[in-house]
């Protein structure tokens, strides 16, 4: 909807209102032009820089895009995709991304013994035996992250959570972040609610690639995500010698946010590569519990510098000023449980040893494919994953395509994202069968 007549008001203030009112009733939607800066200024008998000043409001509210010669449009809100079981279906579910929770230690018998005295406020926000037990599991990594001598620590609700605090304390709409392509779903849904400009950076086998974040940082990129391994969703983790060649990038940036997403962290069998270099300033190492603890854990340990580290606790105490105690208390008494520990490595043995043997199912039947690390496996198949994953369905398998994860769409994704981790052998046979009947045959109509 484009008449000017049906927008009012002479103040940028009210111009912005009376777009809002129209889209809220139905007047205006996703897609539609609003009129040009110079005709509604005319219509309405308003300074041209009234109509731009209101335009720029409704930008900042996420409510319209610019789009060049496109003109001003009212933004897509379409909804975007979410990790987790698929809902009321009778498919069996392959690209849910979840841990199996027969894999998830037992807290019942650690329940007592966190229960203590209530905190109250004023008190520290970080649990003592979390903080001593997390700066030593940082400090583990401490040859591979750079100089984290001066690291302060930060509790979230997650590493969700974390990511989009550091993000919101470093950044204000329409700023740029580097973000690994394809990427993990909740990275997206971060930036794009936020208002933020994603910038591509493609992953390869060894991980971000440097000629994708040179190109970001000269594209103006404020903060940079990046997965050091299990990337979610390739699998891919960085080697050594990419890690060293993406902190060579960044040294001439070192304001720079560089957030680490260390997700898979206990579960994972490859090595800690951080791309912080000695001389960063502005950085941020997250790991979470959730994949080993289980999602319902919702608790992440932020290490970064004493900037980011304050800021972040400014935007925590506009909010949820701390994460419980009682979930943090359990959260040390289960990384430091014996039973527990054992459990975990057990559970990354696992998940690596069922995506081999799949992996392994599909290339001895003509599909090539390599175990990454990390939950899922990220298989590439000869056309559009679309017709790949349509066909499964009709066989009773319901999986998720590369497209989901794409920054870029300039054509169908060629991947299928497949959790398979907590199929049987039979069920492992079965699904690898008709993935290769459906990927391999020409028509795809199986």
């Amino acid at each position: 909807m484009t008449s000017r007549e049906t927008i009012t008001g002479h103040t940028a203030g009210e111009i912005a209102d009376s777009v809002r009112m129209l889209l809220e009733r139905g007047m205006l939607r996703a897609d539609d032009a609003l009129p040009p800066v110079r005709a509604l200024a005319d219509e309405l008998g308003v300074n041209r820089n009234t109509v731009v000043a209101a335009y720029r409001l409704l930008a900042q509210a996420g409510i319209v895009v610019a789009r060049g010669r496109g003109g001003t449009r009212i933004a897509d809100v379409a909804p975007i995709a979410a990790e987790g079981v698929a809902a009321d279906t009778v498919l069996r579910d392959v690209g849910s991304g979840n841990p199996d929770p027969t894999r998830i230690p037992d807290p019942t018998p650690l329940l007592p013994g966190v229960t203590g005295r209530p905190v109250l406020y004023g008190e520290p926000v970080i649990d003592r035996g979390l903080a001593v037990w997390a700066r030593d599991w940082f400090a583990a990594d401490a040859d591979a992250a750079g100089d984290g001598t001066d690291a302060h620590l930060t509790i979230t609700g997650g590493a969700v959570d974390a990511v989009e605090r550091l993000l919101a304390q470093a950044l204000t709409r329409d700023d740029a972040v580097a973000l690994e392509d394809p990427c993990f779903l909740a990275s997206i849904h971060t930036v794009r609610l936020a208002g933020y400009r994603a910038l591509p950076v493609p992953v390869d086998a060894e991980g971000m690639t440097v000629a994708g974040l040179e190109a970001a940082l000269e594209a103006g990129a404020r903060a940079v995500v990046v997965t050091p391994r299990a990337q979610n969703p390739t699998g891919a983790s960085l080697s050594a010698e990419r890690a060293a060649a993406l902190r060579r990038v960044l040294a001439p940036h070192p304001y720079v946010l560089v957030i680490e997403d260390d997700h898979f962290s206990l579960l994972s069998t490859q090595p800690y590569r951080s791309i912080i270099g000695p001389g960063h300033r502005r950085w941020a190492r997250v790991r979470s519990v959730s994949k080993f603890l289980g999602p319902d854990m919702c608790l992440a340990v932020t290490a970064s510098d004493p900037t980011t580290a304050e800021r972040m606790s400014l935007r925590l105490g506009s909010g949820t000023t701390w994460v419980s105690h009682l979930l943090q208390r359990l959260t040390h008494a289960l990384v430091t449980d014996d039973a527990a520990a054992a459990t975990i490595a057990a559970a990354g043995a696992h998940y690596a040893a069922r995506n081999a043997a799949f992996a392994e199912r599909l290339s001895i039947g003509g599909l090539p494919c390599t175990a990454g690390d990390g939950l899922s496996l990220w298989i590439e198949v000869p056309g559009p994953a679309r017709a790949v994953a349509d066909a499964l369905m009709r066989r009773g398998w319901l999986a998720r395509t590369g497209d989901e994860f794409r920054l870029t769409a300039d054509e169908p994704s060629r991947h299928l994202r497949l959790t398979v981790h907590d199929l049987d052998d039979d069920e492992a046979d079965a699904l690898s069968r008709d993935l290769l009947a459906a990927a391999l045959t020409p028509s795809r109509k199986v």
